[in-house]
Formats: C-alpha cells, sequence, structure tokens
C-alpha cells in the first residue's frame, strides 16, 4: 500500500511538472520497489530533465521486468541509446527485436544506418524491404542507400527500390542519379534515355551543387568530363590540404630499405587487381624494398585463394580492426610509402589514409581517376591516361611511368588455348564482334554505334557479356528496336578464368566501351591475341585501352572519334586482312612488348617509389614525376 502511494505521488509530480520532486520520490521507491512502471515514469522523468543517458537506462531496466508492456521499453530504449551516441548499445538491444523489424520500422533505420557506419552493408541489405515500405522518407532512403552501397551483389529488385523513391521525390537529381546506377548495372536503357537528358539539362543549366551526392565510381560511367569527374564526391571522407602538410611534417625514421605497404581488401588471386599486379609484388626487389599487405579481404573470399600469399609481401590482417587500431599497425611498421590499390571502389578503406598514416601516399591501380577527398600525393598513371591536360583536374600529383600505368602477370595467367566457334556456340561463317565489359560499362550511344556497325556489316554478328537475365532482354530490346535481329545477338555467361580466356579466341574484334573502357578486360583480351578497338578517351577511365593498346604495339586500333570508331570496324569486317596483320603482330609482341613485362613495369614502378622517397627525404613537397623507360627488349622475356 505504501508503495502504491509512492508512485502515486511520483506520477503526481511527474504530471504537474514537478521533475524533481519526481525524480526523488522515485529514487526512494525504487529502493523496495523494482517493476517495469516504475521504470517506466523514471525514464519518463528523466528525459524531461535532459538526463537521456538515465532515461535509456531505466528503459532498459524496465523491459528487463518482463511486464505486459516489455516491448514498447525496449523500443523506447533502443531510440535513446541511439540518440544520444550509444550505438553499440542499441545495436546489441536491438537485436531482441530481430524477428519483429517489420513491425517497428524505426528500429530497422537504427540498425540499418549503424550497420552502414560499421561498414557491414551486406548485412544491412536484409533491412532493404522494411525500410522501403515505410511512411517515413528517411527510412525509404536508407533503404535506397543500402541497394546502392551494395549494387555489386546484382538484384534486379534495386531497380524498383530506387524508382519508388524517385516517385516520392521527383524533383531530387541525386535520386535520379541512384535510379540511373541500378538502370545501367541492369541495362534497364529505356529509363536512362529518359532519364539521363534530365540530369544533362540541369548541369548545362548550371545546376551542379546535386552532383556532390553522386558516387565518385558511378559518376565515371555516365561522364568523361573530368570536372563533373570531380564533383562527384558522395562517398568520400573528410579531407582538407592542412591534414597532408600536417602529416608530411610528422617525425618519421627512414631506413636503409624502402618499406611500402600495400592496402587493399583484394588480396586473393582470383581478384581482377591481383590477376594484374601479382607478378609485380613478387618481383619487388627485396635487397631495396620492404613489402607488407594490410589486408582487408573478406575472409570466404581468402579462402577462395590458392597462391602463397606470403610471396607477395608479409601480410598483416586488418579487416576487424577499427581505422585508429589500423592507423597504430601501419605506424608501429615505418611504412614509408602507403599504396591504396582501392580508391572509391567498394571495400574501401580510405578514411585510413586521411589519418596521416605514412609520409608518403600513393594511389594506384584500383580506381581510374583522382580519388577525391582523400590524403595523397602521387596518382600513378602514365602520359597516356594522365596527359599534362589533366592536371587542372587532380590534387594529386601525377608519378607517370613511362610506357602502362596497368601492370600484368604473364607468368601466373595461363595461356588462352583455341576454341571451336561451334563449342561458344556462334556461327562459323561470320564475322564476331565481341564486348567482354560489364553491362554498366555499355551505354545506349554505344550500343546505337555497335548496330551502326552491324547494320553495314551484313555478315557480322554481336556476342555480348551479360550479367543477369535482365541485363540480357534489356540489351537484346535495344537491338531489336534498332532493327538488328535477335539473331545475330549472341550473348554469354560468366566463366572460370581459364575457360574465359579460351572462348575469347573465337571473336574477330573486340569493341571497346565508353566513358568506361575494358581495363583488365582490354588486358585478357590482348593476352588472348583479340585485337580490341577503342577510341581517343577524355579521362582516365576512357583512356585506358589507349594506354594498353599503345603498350602492346597496336596504336591504330586507337580511333579518334566515334565516327572513326564506326568506320574501321566495318573496315575490318568487310576485308579482316588488316586485322589478321593486327592479331600476328599482338602475338609477336606479347612477349616482347611492355604490356605483359612484369618484371619491367616492377623496375618502373619501383624507381617512381625511390623518387618520391628522395623527394620526401629532402623536405620537397610532392611533385610531378616522370619515370625514364628502361632500354628495349632485344629478347623475349621468360614465361614459366
Amino acid at each position: 500500500m505504501l508503495n502504491e502511494i509512492s508512485y502515486s505521488v511520483a506520477s503526481k509530480h511527474f504530471k504537474t511538472g514537478r521533475y524533481t520532486e519526481a525524480l526523488s520520490t522515485l529514487n526512494k521507491l525504487l529502493d523496495t520497489k523494482r517493476d517495469a512502471r516504475t521504470y517506466a515514469l523514471l525514464a519518463k522523468t528523466c528525459l524531461q530533465v535532459g538526463m537521456v543517458d538515465q532515461a535509456a537506462t531505466s528503459y532498459e531496466l524496465a523491459y528487463q521486468q518482463d511486464g505486459m508492456d516489455a516491448e514498447s521499453y525496449l523500443v523506447e530504449s533502443i531510440k535513446l541509446y541511439f540518440n544520444s551516441g550509444q550505438k553499440d548499445k542499441a545495436l546489441a538491444l536491438s537485436n531482441k527485436l530481430i524477428h519483429r523489424f517489420h513491425k517497428y520500422p524505426e528500429i530497422t533505420y537504427i540498425v540499418g544506418t549503424t550497420l552502414l557506419e560499421r561498414g557491414e552493408p551486406r548485412i544491412a541489405r536484409a533491412l532493404k524491404s522494411i525500410l522501403m515500405k515505410s511512411d517515413n522518407i528517411d527510412h525509404v532512403k536508407l533503404g535506397a542507400r543500402i541497394a546502392i552501397t551494395t549494387w555489386d551483389l546484382f538484384d534486379p529488385k534495386d531497380i524498383e527500390t530506387a524508382r519508388q523513391l524517385l516517385a516520392k521525390l521527383p524533383r531530387q537529381q541525386a535520386v535520379r542519379l541512384m535510379y540511373l546506377v541500378f538502370c545501367r548495372e541492369h541495362s534497364k536503357f529505356d529509363a536512362i534515355e529518359k532519364h539521363q537528358p534530365i540530369i544533362d539539362a540541369a548541369i548545362a543549366s548550371g545546376e551542379t551543387a546535386f552532383l556532390s551526392l553522386d558516387g565518385t565510381f558511378f559518376n565515371l560511367h555516365w561522364t568523361g568530363d573530368e570536372h563533373i569527374n570531380q564533383l562527384a564526391r558522395s562517398n568520400t571522407p573528410v579531407f582538407t590540404p592542412e591534414m597532408s602538410v600536417k602529416r608530411r611534417q610528422m617525425p618519421h625514421e627512414w631506413g636503409q630499405k624502402i618499406r611500402i605497404g600495400y592496402l587493399s581488401s583484394d588480396f586473393f588471386d582470383k581478384h581482377a587487381t591481383m590477376k594484374l599486379i601479382r607478378r609485380v609484388l613478387e618481383l619487388h626487389d627485396r635487397d631495396r624494398f620492404d613489402v607488407t599487405l594490410f589486408c582487408h579481404s573478406d575472409p570466404d573470399l581468402i579462402q577462395t585463394n590458392e597462391a602463397d600469399r606470403e610471396l607477395w609481401g608479409h601480410v598483416v590482417t586488418i579487416r576487424d580492426m577499427t581505422n585508429e587500431e589500423a592507423l597504430a599497425e601501419i605506424k608501429a611498421r615505418g611504412i614509408d610509402i602507403l599504396v591504396d590499390l582501392k580508391g572509391h571502389t567498394a571495400g574501401n578503406r580510405t578514411k585510413i589514409l586521411n589519418m596521416g598514416a605514412a609520409p608518403v601516399q600513393v594511389a594506384w591501380i584500383g580506381f581510374p581517376g583522382s580519388t577525391v577527398n582523400v590524403d595523397l600525393d602521387y596518382a600513378v598513371g602514365d602520359h597516356y591516361v594522365l596527359p599534362d591536360s589533366s592536371k587542372p583536374h587532380y590534387y594529386e600529383k601525377f608519378a607517370r611511368l613511362p610506357e602502362t600505368y596497368q601492370p600484368n602477370d604473364p607468368v601466373n595467367r595461363p595461356l588462352a588455348k583455341q576454341i571451336s566457334r561451334a563449342e561458344a556456340g556462334l556461327p562459323e561463317d561470320a564475322f564476331v564482334f565481341a564486348s567482354f565489359n560489364a553491362n554498366r560499362k555499355i551505354t545506349p550511344r554505344t550500343v546505337e554505334l555497335w548496330c551502326e556497325i552491324l547494320k553495314r556489316t551484313p555478315n557480322s554478328v554481336i556476342w555480348i557479356l551479360h550479367n543477369s537475365q535482365d541485363s540480357k532482354a534489356h540489351i537484346l530490346a535495344k537491338f531489336i528496336a534498332m532493327g538488328i535481329p535477335a539473331k545475330r545477338v549472341f550473348f554469354m555467361g560468366k566463366l572460370e578464368f581459364s575457360l574465359h580466356l579460351n572462348r575469347i579466341t573465337v571473336a574477330d574484334l573486340g569493341l571497346d566501351t565508353f566513358p568506361v573502357n575494358g581495363h583488365t578486360t582490354t588486358s585478357e583480351q590482348l593476352w588472348s591475341g583479340l585485337p580490341v578497338l577503342t577510341v581517343k578517351g577524355t579521362n582516365f577511365a576512357s583512356r585506358v585501352s589507349e594506354s594498353l593498346l599503345h603498350a602492346i604495339g597496336t596504336p591504330e586500333l586507337i580511333a579518334e572519334d566515334e565516327a572513326a570508331y564506326v568506320e574501321q570496324a566495318v573496315s575490318y569486317a568487310l576485308d579482316p586482312a588488316p586485322l589478321k596483320e593486327i592479331r600476328a603482330r599482338i602475338d609477336a609482341n606479347r612477349f616482347m612488348m611492355p604490356l605483359f613485362d612484369a618484371e619491367r613495369f616492377c623496375r618502373h614502378l619501383e624507381a617512381a617509389y625511390v623518387a618520391m622517397i628522395d623527394k620526401a627525404k629532402a623536405g620537397e613537397a610532392p611533385d610531378h614525376i616522370d619515370v625514364p623507360a628502361l632500354p628495349p627488349r632485344t629478347e623475349p622475356f621468360e614465361v614459366r
């Protein structure tokens, strides 16, 4: 009875705004009566006097009493912990509602937000549909953000996710850009042709602020304008030039050897990056360089690795480390040059670079452009992908290698074996144009050019890689709409690497894409002996094939413009004799020219590193570096 009187008194104090008296009464009551309603009233009172942390704890205690309203108390506790910055606590309690998220979209929002902040978008993806069904626009935006962060999982439903959000926010160009990301991934050309002109018109009118919300990686796929590429930075960390100055002024002890650290989540032999750089890592001169791999690769992907990773460098696993812990690990090893191999691609840890990790910080191979908002001194390239005209569009200084920026591994990469057209499901008597590039790189304009080529070469077919049945249907529909019969369009899915190299041999001419060229894809075609026709580009991503074709000795495959691209493709199909000579030259040059000469590349790269270190040791600010070429080879290099 006394407890009831005390609770009534506290409740009366609360209702009349006498919160201090209510707190005093409730604290005394809790000495003898700890039930759910007392803790709940304490939580409400604490909120009124600004004691948010105590309110969250009180609601949690109310939940623990397991009464009728326990679940509602848990919900309030989670919300308060989250709002007060105790996100780990909020996430831990949210696990108790994991099978009830559909009832509480606000808790789903909290969990999704926290998982994204922790770098766990794939786990957050399970929450997407609940968020998209919410009436709260912030919840819907988060659902779309989760989808865009996990775009590489190839879910056609993501198109509908983004379309729903655009329907709710039709005037927000940033949402339109998000929608277009998924449309490009699945070749939904009708939507691209409807919405891309709206983006282009907005930019033409001087409206560019929304571009800061575009993903840096995605931006490359719709524009080759280096100025516009610079404006996209939705997924970039915070960076100021003062951070670079402070980092370079930090005390550092140089050793006899140059200590290189490579930072990546791709340190397993099946990844495209490792197919390029693996042999270079193996060939680093250990008498002059210590090599450490700071690995944050997915453990499941590492399980697929069959190579000895210690041949690449000493492996330090930082996947489960915080950025602060990873930074301490890098500093403890006295790294002189930290080389980021990811840039603005999925799974990066670029924030570590903005914490002053090493006296020299470098971008190489992972991202074809300026890694905006990341504290980097140099971008490794060559005179084709990074001409002088690009300097105003980069804050990084150029470290230009003399022949090509892209390494290739001739030792651990199998040689292609010739297969028959029949094995590939292709007609024996047709001229086969081929595109092995990702579907997101195939723009409506590119397909229009391909259709013009096919119309002018009646005995030709086109063979296209597709990533889903939806992509295949959309691509085919575009060809048919442009007057190309379905029987002239062939498709292929993904294959195990050696089988993929083998099938390349049956094509007659690779057709490149733009504004994003084939990168690893182009070098794979050249390795398999297939000529690739490209167009001279306007930014790094659209100049890659130009670099590779020069490095293999076939510059005539670089068309000056779209019209020349069409004319050359038509000419080769109508008279394949010149193409046969080019193909023979590719075969002859493969083990002589720089493109596949990993040892030569490694020496050039090391020369760039030495030049960087010499400047840093002398206290000089980073400046553009052009590495001189070694004398040309007189004999073929060895392939095991």
